[in-house]
């Protein structure tokens, strides 16, 4: 059986709050079932994290490493190593946000590896950032 996570999952899970949703999500997250997040639901947890919670940014990207290291925690059509890669080049740059991260996971993964961005600091470590054809 495998199943996909919801942001909403992950960050009851992450944050312990509400108790009562909190506990749910470790019984679905803390079993042998495999389960499947997506670099947008990375994204959107990263997101929350730091704008709602709080949390700074590098604990932030640290819960999202820690979880992802899971051993029944897979990443929807991305390699796991490469989406660690990703959420290590955000975790101590201001410039890098997750979710740029995600995406440069997402081209580091396919055959092609050119992406068209005006961002100036988008990460470039082994693709072609391009900002015209």
């Amino acid at each position: 059986m495998r199943g996909f996570l919801d942001a909403n999952v992950v960050l009851r899970y992450l944050t312990g709050e509400p108790i009562e949703l909190a506990l749910r999500a470790r019984q679905i997250i803390d079993t042998e079932v495999e389960l499947v997040l997506t670099d947008g639901t990375l994204a959107e947890v990263a997101y929350v994290l730091m704008q709602r919670y709080g949390v700074a940014r590098a604990v932030a990207v640290d819960s999202l490493i820690t979880f992802v290291r899971k051993r029944n925690v897979s990443i929807w059509r991305i390699d796991k190593d490469t989406i660690l890669q990703a959420l290590h080049l955000c975790r101590p740059s201001g410039r890098v946000s997750v979710a740029d991260a995600m995406l440069w996971a997402a081209v580091r993964s396919t055959a092609d590896t050119i992406i068209y961005s005006f961002d100036q600091h988008f990460p470039s470590d082994g693709i072609s950032v391009r900002q015209d054809l």
